[in-house]
């Protein structure tokens, strides 16, 4: 006999536990991502003449002395680089003879 009242007793605690229960409160969405000139931060645009010359250290500190940026780095084909963007780090990529193929922000 006492089998007999364990299933209504079950069902009554199983509701009475969800009975309490809410759902969580609304995410609120993301900030937008600060806009960035179109100038660029990092001063690509005052050393854009660099481009198709051979890369040496030295040119690269005239580069990165002029340019102002923050930071710069330097890219060499099949070299793993960060993804992150950051307007006022400068980059310049490399291409298989160190010639600078390209300078932008990033």
């Amino acid at each position: 006999m006492p089998f007999k009242l364990l299933p209504p007793v079950v069902a009554g605690l199983l509701l009475a536990g969800c009975a309490g229960m809410t759902s969580p409160p609304a995410h609120e969405s993301a900030p937008p991502p600060p806009r960035v000139e179109a100038r660029g931060e990092c001063g690509a645009a005052q050393v854009q003449d660099r481009v198709g010359r051979e890369y040496s250290e030295a040119l690269g500190e005239a580069i990165r002395a002029e340019s102002a940026a923050a930071a710069m780095r330097v890219i060499r084909p099949g070299e793993a680089v960060t993804l992150d963007y950051r307007p006022d780090r400068l980059n310049v990529r490399l291409d298989e003879s160190d010639v600078i193929a390209e300078i932008g922000c990033g």
